[in-house]
């Protein structure tokens, strides 16, 4: 089965390389380091390598506490971290800087992981949440390389979408030397695929395991202080396409109840920031772009586009109230602890199976609001904007919840000292 798959892929491989450089109309960076991708990486310029995968930025914020952790933990290996997209590269490079290095990881084409790992040559690869790649898990076993899957959350879309393939899903996961799930729930929907169950550890969500700066709460005063502290501020935080209209259509009807309130609107990719100043300005708003704001924001600004990367934290932080993108069309939602994390109530949509323990938690906990659709989003806002205490409560809930979860990090590195341990006294 997996013979097929590769000669599938390898058909595939035109159409994907023209979409690759069809992305880069929009997004430069699609267009950088193309030979990465089929594995001609330069060589890693250490002894010992621990690789990381984190396919794009949602993985690369959640893997801070980890790359951290493992950092301290071998001093001796070099970190690489690998990504699929630019967005992914740009939150690399700004979360860790030169304290790790960042290649593309190859497609899943037999030559372009063996190009790769021969040039990596990593001790053990560890890959975060739900990328299941036959070639790369089937050559890390054929080469003895360690292999676990962190923080995997394996949604029932996912499964019916594994079910399609047994065969190849059941000796992908016979390849993985560690599945560390988030959940029960995980687990078992891991067992219905074939994973062993020896394999199989729930250690909870890396995700609660935010590490955020001492100077925040500082920094995020000093915003809000730009943005206007007598005006209610809301975030659409990582917005997708689909969202930024029914946004919008928000903003609109809030401004009959908080006629000087702020949108903060932050789409997930770069290539849509100038659409979404459109959509924003076609609908009658006042426009401002952060990038080029860094200052007080005046009062008849309705709007202000946020399109920088690395920043979204504080945004967070600096909100009464947050949208979480990627909620109200089927992308499957982002993180709302980023919010929980910093005492900010959030409302999302019907489509958050991304997260689906961590959502169902926020509701219970009342630290967030689920909306059934569009229509629903500007009530769930004004609720919010309109009721300090409620926000209040609904933050020191979020804020509990993010305490009380925390340990994944330590779990998962006990998982990797079993496969990896430390040198001896280190």
């Amino acid at each position: 089965m997996r013979r097929l798959y590769t000669w599938l892929l390898r058909l595939a491989s035109p159409y994907v390389l023209a979409r690759l450089l069809w992305r880069g109309r929009r997004n430069r960076g699609y267009w950088q380091r193309i030979p990465e991708r089929f594995g001609f990486i330069p060589r890693i310029r250490a002894l010992r390598v621990i690789w990381i995968h984190a396919v794009s930025v949602g993985e690369a914020r959640a893997s801070v506490p980890l790359v951290r952790a493992l950092a301290a933990r071998y001093p001796e290996h070099r970190i690489l971290i690998t990504t699929m997209t630019p967005t992914g590269a740009a939150t690399v490079v700004g979360l860790f800087d030169d304290d790790v290095d960042h290649r593309y990881a190859p497609y899943d084409l037999p030559s372009a992981v063996a190009r790769f790992l021969e040039r990596a040559r990593p001790d053990i690869a560890i890959v975060m949440e739900t990328e299941l790649w036959p070639n790369t898990f089937a050559l890390c076993r054929a080469r003895s390389i360690p292999l676990i899957v962190a923080n995997l959350r394996m949604s029932q879309s996912a499964v019916e979408r594994y079910r399609r393939v047994p065969g190849l899903t059941r000796s992908t996961l016979e390849n993985v030397s560690v599945l560390a799930a988030q959940s029960v729930t995980d687990a078992e929907r891991l067992y219905t695929l074939g994973a062993p169950r020896a394999a199989v550890h729930v250690t909870g969500s890396i995700k609660f395991e935010l590490n955020l700066p001492a100077s925040l709460r500082e920094t995020a005063e000093v915003l809000r202080g730009q943005w206007g502290r007598d005006r209610p501020v809301w975030l659409a935080a990582s917005t997708h396409d689909g969202e930024e209209e029914a946004v919008l259509a928000a903003r609109k009807e809030l401004t009959a109840r908080f006629p000087g309130h702020l949108l903060v609107l932050a789409p997930r990719h770069p290539e849509r920031f100038a659409l979404a100043a459109r959509l924003a300005r076609k609908g009658g708003a006042r426009v401002a772009l952060w990038s080029e704001r860094r200052g007080p924001i005046e009062s008849a600004v309705d709007v202000v586009i946020g399109d920088t990367m690395g920043e979204l934290q504080l945004f967070y932080a600096a909100a009464d109230v947050a949208f979480i993108g990627g909620s109200l069309v089927p992308v499957g939602g982002h993180n709302l602890l980023e919010a929980a994390a910093v005492g900010t109530p959030c409302v999302f949509g019907p489509y958050m199976y991304n997260f689906e323990e961590i959502a169902a938690m926020a509701l219970e906990r009342g630290a967030g609001v689920q909306v059934p659709h569009a229509a629903g989003l500007a009530p769930a806002l004004s609720d919010f904007l309109g009721n300090a205490n409620r926000r209040f409560e609904a933050g020191e809930r979020g804020k509990k919840m993010v305490d009380e979860n925390r340990g994944a990090v330590a779990r998962t590195l006990q998982l990797i000292a079993n496969l990896l341990p430390p040198k001896s006294g280190g």
